[in-house]
């Protein structure tokens, strides 16, 4: 009710709700939606029946989307459109006996969180990760073995880096986590949690896979504790790097897991059974010693369970993708067979691409959920905002696992690390949890853009159609992750290319492999020239681009067709006449021709059309009120509960969609740009200041005769980072001009 209420709150009176035991189903989870007596007492007009609070929001979701004809996106990507629900006394019936269907399988303040709950909901999720507010948890734990702030000062990284410092990979960076954010951070996840039990969910909290403050050594001298190797600093830096790893085979373990449950359930109250312990994510174990595998699995299992004697180990197979050459079948299995069966689920995170479940007879019998997409429903790296997705694999991919021989897959999900973009995606993903059959898309995607937008248009129709065979169809097995040049600027010395590479076929190569970053291990080979991803026809896709802007008129209004058209002509390619960011990426390449050609004046003209390429974009991104950097960073300053605090927030805001990482003088961060974003602001004030200063410098030695000064441009540029970083400039949080006007503006512009 309360869903309904804050989606619809018009209509309370016309819906009936029900909760009905799984008999009713057969066993399984399900909902079911009828039509009303006709003329009864109360005005009721759809009654819906589910197993849990979970099914009943699921099947009102779907109720609105097949027979209102409504949408629900996240705000960022264009909201909801509910104008084609009726009026309460006229909402559509269902048809004949009604519908069943089985259910198969960093800044938020809870205003937000109660909107992502309610969307998470409304989506069918029922095993929603709940992890805000650990670090609370983990103090109250860690004083209770003698560690004092001080010591978890430079163990918890900073409120933009906490998943990374949650799995080890880093710690401090950002930090230190001031008390009052502890103290928020856990009065927010009770809120969660609340919503989440009070809507049917089950939460998904932490537990402990051996990552200790480096105290605990000279606490605990006898314990075993040892250093993990390095995680993309630059040099080794053991201010950041290299965190402390209590052995799993020392008594400390399990001591120091258990109390951390006992302390969960102690604030929580006992609310679920299921637990997340990623153990070596993107760090390799010490040994691949089978018997050791098998300790380290045991000792985590037996530190959730020791308390919780129902606890089942979530895990995420990204280990066994990312560090493929380690993570062989016999180690494989000694992890997943550690744990008695059916007390391990294991998430196949990149199943899209890269499923595992194939290639390891179905994860050696564990139970497992088949998590086709965005980083993780790994469809998305970074929170980058690229167009891009594999709709037929989504469609099929989960029916083909769950049909297959032997199949021990349990679930459908999504664990992205970006959300609020290419919302087609996680739509359909979202019903696959419901479908036992494969989805016939080029009706679901008729469906799709209908209640998107709201209204009926062939054009559209046809545009959809040709968006779902290229945007909407990568099958060359490479993980996205926007690599454009405006936001991913390349960082390297096209003189010793050209020494040795003079012809401009060979620019179908790639800088951007990072061997020594698993955060990359996706990326094409390394050669020398570079190339953006670029995986779908492009006469084609401008077919559907022109359709998408013919539309215009009839769809005029549509918060929703806005955003989109948007994002379309932002991001998408027309072959050497490619559309602003694509076409760019055209741009940098000539521009690195006329400097093998040494020709000061090609190059100039280059430079300036990049430049002025990157203000066109911010101008069309500083249109959306969702594109804006500024909001960003008032979001993370408006958590903040001092002038210090405030500081604090900031940096970490802005350091992580640029530099993200440690630099030297001379040495960008090896994750430089890897949460790069298409956000106005950003462009105009970052990334334009970085290609400005490169091309100048560029452009000095042909003028001059001398090489490329590479270490003396990334010496000024990584000055700038650093300052920008540190700075407090105020950004626009509201939306500049009509994008649609612009967006039409440009395209005239750029395509003629």
């Amino acid at each position: 009710i309360g869903v309904l209420k804050r989606l619809l709150p018009n209509h309370l009176s016309s819906f009936e709700f029900k909760v009905v035991p799984k008999d009713v189903c057969g066993g399984y989870s399900c909902f079911w939606i009828k039509n009303a007596k006709t003329g009864n007492a109360k005005g009721k007009e759809i009654i819906i029946k589910g197993t849990t609070a979970v099914e009943i929001a699921s099947a009102l979701h779907w109720y609105l989307k097949y027979s209102c004809g409504a949408h629900i996106s996240w705000d960022k990507t264009g909201g909801a459109q509910l104008s084609s629900v009726p009026n309460p006394g006229s909402l559509p019936p269902v048809k004949d006996k009604g519908v069943i269907i089985q259910h198969s399988y960093v800044w938020w303040d809870w205003e937000r969180w109660e909107k992502e709950l309610d969307w998470m909901a409304l989506q069918g999720i029922n095993l929603p990760l709940a992890f805000t507010g650990q670090e609370a948890i983990w103090e109250k734990v860690f004083k209770n073995f003698n560690t004092s702030k001080k010591d978890l000062d430079g163990f918890f990284g900073g409120p933009a880096f906490l998943a990374w410092a949650r799995m080890g990979n880093l710690h401090a960076w950002g930090g230190p986590l001031q008390q009052s954010w502890l103290d928020q951070q856990l009065a927010l996840q009770k809120l969660i949690l609340t919503r989440i039990v009070e809507l049917g969910m089950t939460p998904v909290l932490p537990s402990f896979s051996g990552n200790v403050p480096e105290s605990l050594k000279r606490i605990f001298p006898s314990a075993n504790i040892t250093r993990l190797g390095d995680w993309n600093t630059v040099n080794g830096d053991p201010r950041w790097c290299c965190t402390y790893l209590l052995d799993p085979s020392d008594p400390l373990f399990v001591e120091i897991g258990d109390a951390f449950i006992r302390q969960q359930m102690e604030e929580y109250g006992d609310i679920t059974d299921i637990y997340n312990c990623d153990t070596f994510n993107e760090n390799s174990p010490p040994t691949n010693d089978l018997a050791y595998i098998s300790l380290l699995g045991a000792a985590v299992y037996k530190a959730m369970s020791k308390t919780d004697k129902d606890a089942v180990w979530l895990m995420q197979g990204w280990l066994f993708s990312s560090d493929s050459a380690f993570w062989k079948p016999p180690q494989m299995k000694a992890l997943l067979h550690s744990v008695p069966l059916g007390k391990m689920i294991v998430l196949d995170l990149f199943a899209d691409v890269k499923p595992i479940w194939e290639t390891s007879s179905q994860f050696y019998e564990t139970p497992y959920v088949c998590q086709n997409y965005s980083l993780f429903l790994l469809h998305n790296f970074g929170g980058n905002i690229e167009m891009y997705g594999i709709l037929d694999v989504i469609s099929s991919g989960p029916v083909d696992a769950r049909i297959s021989q032997n199949s021990t897959m349990v679930g459908v999900g999504m664990c992205i690390e970006g959300i609020e973009q290419n919302p087609v995606v996680y739509e359909l993903m979202s019903e696959m949890a419901f479908r036992s059959e494969k989805v016939p898309l080029k009706e679901w995607l008729k469906s799709y853009s209908y209640r998107r937008y709201g209204k009926k248009d062939p054009q559209i129709d046809s545009a959809w159609e040709i968006l779902h065979q290229t945007i909407y169809n990568c099958t060359d097995g490479i993980a996205d992750h926007n690599k454009d040049f405006i936001v991913q600027f390349p960082d390297w010395d096209p003189s010793d290319y050209f020494h040795t590479n003079m012809s401009k076929e060979t620019h179908v190569h790639n800088l951007f492999a990072h061997n020594n970053t698993k955060r990359f291990f996706l990326r094409e080979t390394t050669t020398d020239l570079p190339r953006a991803h670029l995986w779908h026809s492009t006469e084609e896709v401008i077919i559907a681009l022109q359709l998408f802007l013919d539309a215009g008129s009839h769809l005029a209004g549509s918060l929703t067709y806005s955003s989109d058209v948007l994002n379309f002509l932002l991001q998408n390619s027309i072959d050497d006449n490619s559309i602003l960011s694509k076409l760019a990426n055209q741009v940098y390449l000539d521009a690195m021709t006329a400097f093998q050609q040494k020709n000061a004046k090609a190059l100039t003209l280059q430079s300036l059309k990049f430049v002025e390429l990157i203000k066109d974009i911010d101008t069309l991104l500083a249109s959306d009120d969702n594109l804006l950097l500024g909001t960003w960073i008032e979001s993370a300053k408006n958590l903040a509960a001092s002038p210090r605090e405030m500081r604090q927030y900031e940096w970490n805001a802005r350091t992580q969609v640029t530099m993200w990482y440690d630099t030297t003088k001379t040495n960008q961060s090896k994750l430089h740009d890897y949460a790069n974003k298409f956000w106005s602001g950003l462009l105009e004030k970052y990334y334009l200041p970085r290609a400005s200063t490169y091309f100048t410098y560029l452009l000095a030695s042909l003028v001059q005769k001398e090489g490329f000064k590479l270490e003396e441009w990334r010496r000024e540029w990584i000055s700038f980072s650093n300052k920008r970083q540190s700075g407090t400039e105020l950004y626009p949080v509201r939306a500049q001009g009509d994008a649609l006007a612009i967006s039409k503006a440009l395209s005239k512009k750029y395509l003629g």
